[in-house]
């Protein structure tokens, strides 16, 4: 696990070089976003591991037809992306938001959405990355969404000091329904070698400081599955029992794993909250630090509110938590 450090590990990260920043309606470099200015760029220096594989290209779908012109989804990925809010007042603290869509796309705007902006808010320069997907034929195969995350991570250190205002020793990464899964198996897998060096940023740790994993996706094997995240993660090797114990994020955990909060609701009926007593009796066994909780109503989502109207606050009980084991502060 990354130890802790002050910017004075920023003397590596400075000399790295990033990927060209690309502009984006709406968004790009200069833009601005509720409290922070927006920023969208492509994750990879030139194309992404494995491009000769396949002819993908960048599609996007509305997810509602009632929803804002950002409230879109990506069922195909040509072109990873990570899009940074800047807060106004940063704190040296960065998050890694992974998004979920079951494997079968994406579930990110172009602009920071409402989770990045609660992290801005509150001082934390928040990342959220448009990942690959395995049905568009990369060579990658399962690990593809693992590479980009272990990409992410290393881009986030490679600038930090100087493109953004990020202590390397201070940052998390964050999962969403199948994102959790690629934020879990990032937390578990960040020294597996994914993808050769692409450039000096390839050099930096991708281990995140903590993690937090919000109804996830964990499991391959058929108790408590998510049967449309299997199909679409493993393909033809779905029913294969080696490649469901490969990506089932809660095996062979390692000891050094990043201290990890988990979060669901018990009446999920999408993401069986199984999912996540599985990864904290895992978490348990390999004696990583890890809390979970579990909150009655909410579904597929964030908690219900309580009865009087307020809001269950699951995302300041992460930054509580994750405070006793060096983040954000």
């Amino acid at each position: 696990m990354t130890s802790r450090r002050t910017f004075l590990a920023c003397g590596l990260a400075a000399s790295l070089p990033l990927p060209a920043f690309a502009q984006d309606p709406g968004v790009g470099a200069g833009g601005r976003a509720g409290s922070g200015t927006a920023e969208r760029f492509p994750l990879w220096p030139k194309t992404p591991p494995g491009a000769q594989q396949t002819t993908v290209t960048d599609a996007w779908v509305k997810r509602s037809p009632t929803g804002g012109p950002d409230d879109i989804a990506w069922p195909h990925v040509a072109t990873p992306m990570l899009t940074v809010l800047k807060p106004a007042r940063p704190n040296g603290a960065a998050v890694l938001i992974c998004p979920g869509g079951g494997y079968v796309r994406v579930a990110v705007g172009r602009n920071p959405g409402a989770i990045s902006q609660w992290f801005a808010d509150r001082g934390v320069t928040a990342f959220e990355l448009l990942y690959r997907l395995p049905h568009d034929g990369w060579a990658a195969g399962p690990d593809v969404a693992l590479q980009d995350a272990q990409r992410a991570m290393r881009v986030i250190r490679a600038g930090a000091g100087t493109r953004w205002t990020v202590d390397p020793a201070r940052v998390a990464i964050t999962g969403f329904s199948a994102g959790g899964h690629v934020a879990a198996k990032l937390a578990a897998r960040s020294t597996l070698a994914v993808y050769d060096p692409q450039d000096a940023a390839d050099r930096l740790s991708a281990t995140p400081t903590v993690a937090g994993l919000f109804y996830p996706v964990i499991t391959m094997f058929d108790e408590g599955v998510h049967a449309q995240s299997r199909r679409e993660l493993l393909g033809a090797n779905a029913a294969s029992p080696d490649f469901q114990r490969r990506y089932s994020a809660q095996v062979d955990l390692p000891a050094d794993m990043p201290p990890t909060f988990i979060a669901c609701n018990a009446d999920d009926p999408v993401v069986l909250f199984k999912n996540s007593l599985l990864m904290i009796e895992a978490l348990h066994a390999a004696k990583v630090p890890a809390s979970l909780m579990v909150f009655e109503k909410g579904g597929h989502g964030p908690p219900a509110k309580r009865r009087d109207g307020t809001i269950v606050p699951w995302q300041q009980m992460f930054a509580d938590w994750a405070g006793d084991h060096g983040w954000p502060a």
